[in-house]
């Protein structure tokens, strides 16, 4: 029966390692850092940039942070030991390119090498989002990301109080909401946010009053203005994705110009009767609404829902469905509704999807973003650039 000095002996003599000096130039080449060390450990200290996951989630977890098995894998725990056996493992998981770091991060630490403090959940937080970290796509990091992450939503009504609920439970960090109505009882029976008490609130205030008692990790800036060219832009600047509730093609034309002169992806979202449709334009990387819907009809042809009508229900599929691709979005997991127009029909509970290409007569686009002069749009949806001639 083998101690536990000769079981690590054996194992580093069936491994490759290197000390803090080697592991610096490797990383410093494209390398990536595993840190194994237990939650505690990190939170004391690490180094910027490393991969985290406690040596008892490495089988389960690896595959998931790791795709690749030929990625070159500095593995580090405190002094040596539990990254040799990790080393060992990823060898046999079939990771060609593992190296264990002999001495670990106390070694590291006190060549004077840098590191710094991470940021991490509290325990309340921890407890809190279980079921997040339980899950190794999202994980610690991952919710860290969205307790950092700031989203808009445009609307506080159907689409709106859904997406805005779930992204608050989510633990989003930062929630704007723009709507300038107020609560009325034709809107409870599909604007989930609000409440018969709050009929005839601001709507915003309604919003922020929700999600304070949902979630108190999640700060919400209301927004109690009509979207237009002149607050447009200030009002979307510095927020990471943009959820788009609204009803009208004027603004959704303004956000769209507006979104890819600065680049900010939206999830946009509409319901009509029992229909609904989610995409997500990204002008950085996929089509535009501008691509999907180059020119309005008419307006005979697209009634609002108090002339047409929804079922409740419907904008709490359309609404989640948004919140989740902008939490894809945020977390960089899945595949994202980027050029694919998801449908969705209640009365057959049917799904279909839809390719969208780039409109090649588009010139509302991320390469003329410097030309782009955003106007109000009523009655007048054509594309707005600067030198329009010259294009």
């Amino acid at each position: 029966m083998a101690s536990f000095r000769e079981l690590l002996a054996q194992t580093k003599a069936a491994i490759d390692e290197t000390d803090p000096a080697g592991a610096q130039s490797r990383l410093d080449s494209g390398a990536v850092l595993l840190d194994v060390r237990e939650a505690d450990e990190f939170a004391q200290g690490a180094i910027d940039g490393s991969v985290h996951i406690a040596r008892g989630m490495l089988e389960s977890s690896i595959e998931s942070r790791v795709a690749d098995r030929g990625t070159e894998l500095i593995v580090m725990c405190a002094g040596g030991a539990r990254s040799a056996f990790a080393a060992k493992t990823l060898t046999e998981m079939g990771y060609t390119n593992v190296i264990s770091m002999d001495g670990g991060f106390n070694r590291w630490k006190d060549e004077g090498r840098a590191w710094s403090t991470p940021t991490t959940l509290d325990p309340s937080q921890r407890a809190r989002y279980a079921r997040h970290l339980s899950l190794p796509e999202v994980g610690e990091a991952g919710q860290l990301k969205l307790l950092e992450a700031k989203i808009l939503l445009l609307g506080a009504g159907g689409l709106g109080s859904p997406a805005a609920l779930y992204l608050a439970a989510a633990g989003v960090g930062q929630l704007g909401v723009v709507d300038m109505d107020e609560v009325d009882p034709s809107n409870l029976q599909r604007q989930v946010m609000h409440n018969l008490d709050r009929v005839g609130d601001r709507k915003v205030d309604s919003a922020k009053k929700s999600i304070a008692l949902l979630n108190p990790d999640c700060s919400v800036i209301t927004h109690d203005v009509r979207l237009d060219a002149s607050n447009v832009i200030d009002i979307i600047t510095g927020y990471d994705v943009v959820i788009d509730g609204t009803d009208n093609f004027p603004t959704r034309y303004l956000l769209n110009d507006a979104s890819v002169k600065l680049g900010i992806p939206v999830v946009h979202g509409s319901i009509f009767r029992f229909e609904g449709q989610v995409t997500v334009f990204d002008p950085l990387d996929g089509p535009t609404y501008r691509d999907m819907v180059p020119q309005p009809p008419p307006a005979e042809f697209a009634p609002n829902c108090a002339e047409a009508g929804v079922l409740g229900v419907l904008p709490g599929i359309i609404g989640s469905l948004q919140a989740l691709e902008a939490i894809k979005i945020v977390l960089g997991f899945g595949e994202v509704l980027r050029g694919r127009l998801l449908t969705f029909d209640a009365a057959d509970m049917s799904f279909r999807e839809y390719r969208i290409d780039a409109d090649p007569t588009n010139e509302v686009t991320t390469a003329n973003r410097d030309r782009i002069v955003l106007a109000d749009l009523d009655g007048v949806c054509a594309a707005n650039l600067a030198d329009h001639s010259s294009l």
